[in-house]
């Protein structure tokens, strides 16, 4: 049964949270042009919420939130009122206005990591870590045939998958074959994946 989305945009217990990263991008591409006061006023007032979260990185969750509330909220309603004033008066087809409307029609999942001290910022350590594993599988289409480039890109997402499990992928890759050759049941095959090896 696929999760029933609520209408605070979660499903099942999982939240959405927005990547100031990605909004900054929009801005940050503008401010580098010199084509936008606000994109550069708002590069500059995002980079204070990056500097403090460098102050409660490692920090309990609630010491995080305590923070946020403290430094974080004022800025984040200080980019939201500024935003607001600034679309009606800019070309709504002009890149700062789509940057603007990007940024404020996700407002609530841009706010949740100011109630949520588990939730990060941006996305950027999880695309870090991921990186690897998808020039990986890109990589792979090269790989002769359609179908040699789709097994290809299975077999290393399953190999990036146990290093990010903290598995030896050749230890897991060596188990696995063996038991396959063995004839594990395919009903069973859920025990066979990195998150499950024993070693």
């Amino acid at each position: 049964m696929p999760p029933t989305v609520r209408s605070d945009g979660g499903n099942d217990g999982v939240l959405l949270a927005g990547c100031w990263s990605h909004s900054r991008r929009k801005f940050y591409e503008l401010h580098v042009a010199e084509s936008s006061k606000v994109a550069t006023e708002t590069v500059e007032r995002m980079a204070t919420l990056w500097q403090i979260e460098e102050t409660v990185r490692g920090q309990s969750p609630d010491a995080r939130v305590a923070a946020r509330q403290e430094a974080s909220a004022a800025v984040v309603a200080e980019l939201f009122a500024l935003w607001q004033k600034t679309l009606p008066r800019v070309s709504g087809k002009s890149k700062l206005a789509e940057a603007l409307r990007y940024a404020i029609s996700r407002r609530a999942i841009f706010e949740r990591f100011l109630t949520d001290g588990r939730i990060e910022l941006d996305s950027n350590t999880v695309e870090r870590a991921i990186r690897p594993q998808a020039i990986t599988r890109k990589n792979s289409l090269f790989a002769g045939s359609d179908g040699g480039g789709r097994s290809w890109a299975t077999i290393a997402t399953l190999l990036q998958t146990a290093k990010m499990n903290n598995v030896d992928p050749l230890a897991w890759l060596t188990q696995t074959l063996e038991r396959i050759a063995n004839g594990w049941p395919s009903s069973e095959i859920d025990a066979l994946m990195p998150w499950n090896y024993a070693g």
